[in-house]
This record gives structure tokens, sequence and C-alpha cells, in this order.
């Protein structure tokens, strides 16, 4: 049987640095004015988890062939990498995946960026996404090492269905252990992701509301999306996010709450009894490029600028090339001053690119 092929990043050559350099003033903007403030680095592409909307079985079987060691980033050259960023402008690192927790000794590269300052001194905002397997026995040392808070990734609360989800045969109790034993080390406020897929999970959008309510974590439901070429999205099992605040407010009523940001892709939801507050992502439904100031770094060191990007600029070859920071500076800003990338307007155009003409890097390569 011929097995199927899923193309993870281009072959692209060294981002150019020859020429005037760029030297970092912290005000660096793409062609559509968009400023560059956060960074998503992925420090692995293996995960303990097989969900199915993002690393399914079929394709990420005990076979498929991950990256070896050699091809990661090293710990150094994130944290190079990372203070390059910062002077350029990014406030904010996200740390994914795949699980980002299986990367051994992960605490070290937390005290390195932990370490970091933005231009006028502040700290960063330092976050890691997982999908808690191994939360309740790190959240101590994570939080030791400098870590401020974590996003964790749960589907549903009916047990037998987020096993099936999770295919991995993983107990939500274990999930729900590793959240409650973050938030006791002071990772707070802790995030809960929750992708919704109409017909297989969307059943638990209003028992996980029931549950999370009051606890101090904040729920957030994300639109299924059509990241990648693995995962077999279709538009219909997409639920819109406006159906699923109709149900949530149909038990407990909500009110809109204004945005932190102007770059926050959550829209925030209140509960008027002032019991906490959801999120809900509509990457889908409601596209919000026009205000999108993140950048990723995949595992092996090249940069995307769009969750579904087909291609990346290769920057672990820059680096070790032997560029100078001045030269590393000067390739990231001209990658980020040509950037004009905006796929979820134009999904569904006649300009937007198809998913079989240009298959998109895997969100289990990226980070979500």
């Amino acid at each position: 049987m011929s097995r199927r092929i899923i193309p993870l990043a281009d072959v692209s050559s060294i981002p150019d640095f020859a020429g005037t350099a760029t030297s970092p003033s912290g005000l660096l903007t793409d062609t559509l004015a968009r400023p560059l403030r956060d960074l998503r680095i992925s420090v692995t592409d293996r995960c303990n988890f097989r969900c199915v909307y993002c690393m399914p079985r079929e394709v990420f079987d005990k076979d498929y062939q991950f990256l070896p060691h050699a091809a990661l980033l090293s710990f150094e050259e994130i944290e190079r990498l990372a203070r390059v960023f910062v002077a350029h402008g990014v406030e904010k690192i996200r740390l994914t995946g795949g699980e980002p927790l299986l990367r051994k000794n992960i605490e070290f590269l937390i005290e390195r960026l932990a370490l970091l300052r933005t231009p006028e001194g502040r700290p960063l905002d330092l976050t890691l996404t997982t999908n808690g397997s191994l939360l309740a026995r790190k959240a101590r040392s994570l939080r030791d090492a400098g870590l401020s808070r974590v996003t964790v990734s749960l589907d549903a609360l009916d047990d037998a269905l987020f096993r099936r989800m999770n295919d991995a045969d993983f107990a939500v109790a274990d999930v729900l252990d590793g959240i409650e034993t973050a938030q006791a080390a002071g990772l707070d406020p802790i995030k809960i992701n929750m992708v919704v897929k109409r017909g297989t999970n969307d059943q638990e959008i209003v028992p996980m509301a029931r549950h999370f309510k009051g606890s101090g974590a904040v729920l957030r439901f994300i639109e299924y999306m059509d990241v990648g070429a693995s995962n077999g999205w279709n538009m219909s099992e997409v639920l819109p996010s406006a159906q699923v605040v109709e149900r949530i407010g149909a038990h407990f009523p909500l009110d809109p709450l204004e945005a932190h940001t102007a770059a926050e892709t959550a829209q925030r939801w209140g509960y008027r009894d002032g019991s906490g507050e959801i999120g809900v992502i509509s990457s889908v439904t409601r596209a919000f490029c026009g205000d999108c100031t993140r950048a990723r770094l995949s595992t092996e060191g090249k940069l995307y600028l769009c969750l579904f990007a087909v291609s990346g600029h290769d920057l672990r070859g820059l680096i070790r090339s032997g560029a100078s920071d001045d030269e590393v500076a000067t390739a990231i800003a001209r990658i980020w001053q040509a950037r004009g990338d905006r796929y979820s307007q134009l999904r569904g155009s006649a300009s937007a690119p198809s998913r079989e003409d240009s298959p998109r890097v895997e969100m289990s390569y990226i980070g979500g």
C-alpha cells in the first residue's frame, strides 16, 4: 500500500542580509503596517497525542519519520534568535510543539528566555501551550524557571470522547489534575483551549463552560481550522463561534467584553454574574488578519509568517552559516517588511491558494 506523504516545509535558501543593514528599533512593520509583537517557537515536532485534527494516526503512525535531534534548534540558537526578535519589538513568546514538554530539559530554555528584556526594559510575557499530559509533574519546575502562564488544550470532559479524540487512551482526569497543579504553582491565569468540531465534540460546549465557570481559568473555543494537509478538513465540520456563544448564553447569560489589545485573537465574553469569562477564536468565520502581529519559528528554525503559510525562511541555515547578530537582524527585518500574509481574509476567494495546489505547513510542525 502506498504511503501518504505530507510536506512539512519548503527547502528555501538562507535569507538575504546583503547590503544596507537594518538595526532593530522595536518599530518593525510589514506591508500592512502590522508590527512584530508575538513569536511562537515550536521546540519539538513530536507529540504523545494523536488528535484527529492535528496529528491523525493514519499519517503520524509508528513509521512516521520525525526530525532527528541534530536538525532541531538548540536552546542556545533559540535564545539567540529570540534575543534578536525581542530587539525588533517582540513582547510575547509562546513555546509550542508538538508537545513542548516532551523536549528534554525545557526548563533550561525557559530560564534563558525569562532573562530577556524588551528595549524598554520590561520582562517578556513568556507562555507555553501544552496538552496537559505532563503538566502535573512539571508545573512547579516550569514556574520556578520563569514561565508566566500556560494554555492547556482540552477538547472534551467526557472521558470516552476525550480518549477517542486524543487517540492515545489518555484520561481527561489527568489533564484536569495538571490544570489544578499549574494553578497551585502560580501559572495563572490558565487558558483552556477547546477546538470545536461539529458532530464530534460540540455537545461538550456547555459542560466545559459549566465546569470551568468560576474556576479562575479562561475557557476559549476555537473554530476547527483548515491548517495543513493531513486532517481532512471540511467546512461542514466548522461550528461558527456565534453559535458557541448562543449555546452557552442560553444557560449562563453573557455580556461582551473589550479586547485587551487590538491583536488579540479571541473575542471575550463575561458571565453576567461576574464568575469569569470565555473567549471565542473565529479563525474561519471572522478573520483577524488585519491585526495579526505573530511570527512562528519552526522546530528546525524556519520562520513562518502565517499559520496557513506554504513556505518558510531558513534562519537555522543563516545562523549556522556564521552570520552575525546584525546580519540575522537585517534578514528578519527584510522578511517581516515584505510580509503581506492574510490567508483567513482571502479564504474561499479566487486569490486564495488551494490546499491541493499549495499544501500548507502542518500545525504539529509549526505550533498552533
